[in-house]
């Protein structure tokens, strides 16, 4: 058997199981199969080249990371009933689009799911199925969310990101216990991405943009820091896919991303062109590449201006000369929060914050 044949041979058995069992075919089934196919006589894997389901092999494939976000707010205002119910309809949701693209669910992770394509064998069509699958999932958690309206439920936003590249396929384990799955850094580099997209957001990797430039529409590379990386790594946002007239319908838009902290600072009023001499004792609670959030045991004037002084132990940076304009204010039991938006700081500085927070949100 071709290899295109084989694909729609197997593409009409797992339509076959799913609508008799009700269930999606595993990876590591769909895996077997492809294998029993390839070996039917007369095809290229007669001769005994197919992969073995039990054997592991290197190939390319492509990775697709979504979390669902706002599940801890709908776990805290609803029974735990009501939220596994809504969690498996929008799992249920979210498979039917990859199966729809062919994809093999590898695992569910909580209330994330990752995805592969390529799995079984590497295709030149692998990048576009899972951009286009991706969009999808982002359109059809759109719809729930009309749903949720409808039943007064909160909100339930996706963040996928996408790589490509080679990994480890195959089963894993021992005769007690064995699992099908995908390895290697390519994988923990799709979760990576996945960490920096915002609710409603696709964001693929400079090796995933490069096999699909001429299908997509896409943001300018940003370079960020991630967890076991010495270097910067570059990722991109999906837009749209063009030809197919499919548009990520993005649900939210910040100037950064923005990180939770417990970090000690020094501020001082300023009066003008003065730095008053009386130290504050702040602690910072979350910061992004713009400005902060702070606790301090005083309030401070809307659109007063702080000095500030604190360690970024995370990458070894000690800022001083950091200054910051009050725009927010909040009572707190017996301290006040205040958001502070940065007006002025020395270019090391500055990066040493954007990368303290890429780094913070790569490993949350």
């Amino acid at each position: 058997m071709h290899n295109d044949t084989i694909d729609a041979v197997l593409k009409r058995l797992q339509a076959l199981i799913a609508r008799e069992t009700g269930v999606q075919l595993p990876a590591a089934a769909v895996s077997e199969m492809w294998s029993i196919l390839e070996g039917a006589p007369g095809s290229p894997g007669a001769d005994g080249g197919a992969l073995p389901a039990q054997a592991v092999a290197s190939r390319e494939v492509t990775l697709l990371l979504a979390d669902l976000r706002g599940f801890t707010a709908l776990a805290a205002q609803r029974p735990a009933g009501e939220v596994v119910a809504a969690l498996n309809r929008c799992l249920a949701r979210l498979s039917d689009v990859v199966v729809r693209h062919q994809g093999s669910i590898e695992q569910f992770l909580g209330d994330s799911i990752r995805v592969v394509f390529g799995a079984v064998a590497s295709r030149d069509e692998d990048v576009e199925r899972a951009l286009v699958c991706a969009v999808e999932m982002q359109l059809a958690m759109r719809d729930l969310n009309l749903e949720h309206l409808r039943e007064r439920l909160p909100q339930v936003y996706l963040g996928i990101g996408i790589n490509t590249g080679v990994v480890m396929v195959g089963r894993f384990g021992s005769d007690l216990f064995s699992q099908y799955a995908v390895i290697g850094e390519e994988v923990s580099l799709a979760s990576r991405i996945e960490a920096f997209s915002l609710r409603g957001q696709v964001l693929m990797s400079e090796s995933t943009y490069q096999r699909c430039w001429n299908l997509v529409s896409a943001t300018a590379p940003m370079q960020v820091y991630v967890k076991g990386k010495t270097e910067p790594v570059a990722m991109r946002e999906l837009v749209a896919i063009p030809a197919r007239k499919l548009k990520v319908p993005r649900q939210e838009f910040r100037r950064s991303h923005r990180a939770e902290a417990r970090v000690p600072c020094l501020c001082q009023r300023v009066q003008g062109d003065d730095v008053q001499p009386r130290i504050i004792h702040g602690m910072i609670t979350d910061v992004g590449y713009h400005g902060l959030q702070m606790e301090l045991p005083e309030p401070i004037d809307p659109q007063g201006v702080l000095q500030m002084e604190f360690d970024l132990t995370l990458v070894e940076h000690h800022a001083v000369g950091v200054f910051g304009r009050v725009v927010k204010i909040t009572p707190a039991q017996d301290y006040w929060v205040v958001g502070l938006e940065f007006t002025e700081m020395g270019e090391e500085t500055r990066q040493k914050v954007r990368m303290f927070v890429q780094l913070l949100v790569a490993s949350r």
